[in-house]
């Protein structure tokens, strides 16, 4: 990254290009910020004044005063008593968009802290320092507390992190990132704690990997369409238009510069095709991806505003100190709930385009594509498969952000469940790559099937994609591998790739 870090202009870009060892630096006007409100928390304590998380308890015990002596004391206890994390650690890619979310979060100068927290967040990311943090714990509110005490327990020299796949621990971390272990001032631990960072950073991996699938599905519901010898029609301009619907004149135009003449298209428009319209699952795509593109839209608005928020608490500005409840990741889990439905449906209508292959929409192709029916199941199975994966994306798909359990002795009485949410709309996208993965398995042998007609000039070279990775099926055999081979494509985006960048507009 070649960019300053300042508290408010981290964009979804810049969060997506954050894949590599380099980070950026704290900007000299947010380093000034900082500065600024950490004297300002200083000139509050020498003032005497009781300021929550500062010189008083947490949650139920706010109304317990800490004499100064034990300031620094409380902060330690606050971290270390927090990380009760429970589970397998969060991918690293994850974790570093929590450390820099968290840097951008405190860099914008409402916290209180000394710069030097968010030096030693950024010194992790460039010496590719991932702390090990367990993806359980949080309900979201006030803040992801559990998680984010775990990172906080690496920049002390009490916490466990990973470089190069080796474990470090303690001041092994430090070490490596190049720092010593922080000494904690008398709001640090607190404003390490509070945060939506975990929730954040869950929702915006899920919002990229859903723009990924959503570009895949585009170009395997297009396969499917030639593979079915299905209808064009549906994707002209001039129905979309009607419709006044962004999204879906959005990806309307992505199938129209994939489904161009081809001799398939050909072959079925003389007077003895009796096919009047296509089944839902073709025909309604641009209506039903588009309306997952318009969710994208809408989440993507959501996160990068919070990916440029302060939501700690309390907020310390030039005159006051003020506690409030921006730690609640309300907005993050509604739009991770939203996502995961909308993704649960593409998926939906994915495993209903496999189950028309099975079932001789086209009178092309044989009964689950078997080279011979009866003899052979042919695809039987890959779509159980499919459907497998549909059903438990639509259980998971239930909203986490309706439920709440009120915890700290009732004091944190409604709570958000952002981060139950971000971490289901990731395992609805897992199921939905090995969805398409399997339709796009299934269209690639009912075009083998309709030789010597081929498909258009944008998806032949789909199809021989396809067939470089997996071979032809030219009689049963197991579907794991194919079914593997493929998801590695989706997940690396050479299958999004292959849509054209002219034809696309991203939802952000």
């Amino acid at each position: 990254m070649t960019f300053e870090l300042d508290g408010h202009s981290l964009t979804l870009d810049l969060l997506a290009e954050e894949a590599g060892q380099s980070a950026p630096a704290l900007s000299s006007g947010a380093r000034d910020r900082m500065e600024q409100s950490a004297a300002r928390v200083a000139e509050v304590l020498n003032q005497g004044e009781a300021v929550y998380g500062i010189n008083t308890g947490f949650g139920a015990l706010a109304g317990k005063r800490i004499v100064d002596s034990d300031l620094s004391t409380l902060q330690y206890n606050l971290v270390r008593s927090h990380a009760a994390g429970i589970g397998a650690p969060l991918p690293n890619a994850v974790v570093r968009r929590i450390l820099l979310l968290k840097a951008n979060s405190l860099a914008s100068g409402a916290s209180g802290i000394d710069p030097k927290l968010v030096d030693a967040l950024l010194a992790l990311l460039q010496a590719d320092v991932v702390p090990v943090i367990p993806e359980r714990g949080s309900v979201g509110a006030s803040g992801d507390l559990a998680p984010l005490a775990h990172l906080a327990l690496a920049l002390i020299g009490e916490g466990e992190a990973r470089r190069n796949g080796v474990l470090l621990k303690g001041t092994e971390v430090n070490l490596a990132a190049g720092f010593e272990p922080l000494t904690l001032g008398p709001k640090d631990g607190l404003a390490l704690l509070n945060g939506t960072q975990v929730s954040a950073a869950l929702a915006i991996e899920g919002l990229f990997a859903a723009e990924r699938l959503l570009r895949s599905a585009v170009v395997s519901g297009a396969l499917s369409i030639e593979a079915l010898a299905g209808s064009h029609s549906p994707f002209d301009e001039r129905i979309h238009e009607a419709r006044n619907q962004q999204g879906q004149a959005v990806v309307a135009d992505a199938f129209r510069a994939l489904l161009t003449e081809s001799t398939i298209w050909h072959s079925h428009q003389d007077e003895d095709c009796n096919r009047v319209q296509d089944p839902y699952s073709s025909r309604c795509q641009p209506q039903v991806l588009g309306a997952v593109w318009d969710t994208l839209a809408h989440a993507a608005r959501v996160l990068e505003r919070e990916a440029n928020a302060a939501t700690d608490n309390p907020l310390v500005f030039s005159d006051a100190v003020i506690s409030g409840g921006n730690f609640h990741a309300a907005p993050v889990g509604m739009v991770s709930d939203f996502m995961a439905i909308a993704l649960a449906d593409l998926g939906s209508i994915t495993e209903r385009r496999i189950d028309t292959f099975m079932r001789g929409v086209n009178p092309a192709l044989p009964l689950f594509l078997a080279p011979s029916p009866g003899l052979e199941s042919g695809f039987m199975l890959a779509h159980v498969s499919a459907a497998a994966l549909t059903s438990e994306n639509k259980t998971l798909a239930h909203p986490a952000s309706i439920d709440t359990v009120p915890t700290s002795a009732g004091q944190e009485d409604h709570v958000s469940m952002a981060p139950w949410a971000g971490l289901k709309l990731l395992r609805i996208a897992d199921n939905v790559a090995s969805i398409i993965a399997i339709e796009l398995a299934a269209a690639a042998v009912a075009l083998d099937l309709q030789r010597p007609l081929s498909t258009t000039p944008a998806l032949r070279p789909v199809h021989d994609l396809i067939r470089r990775h997996v071979p032809e099926y030219s009689e049963d055999r197991r579907h794991d591998r194919d079914i593997e081979a493929l998801r590695t494509l989706i997940d690396g985006g050479e299958i999004a790739g292959h849509l054209p960048s002219a034809a696309w507009q991203a939802p952000w």
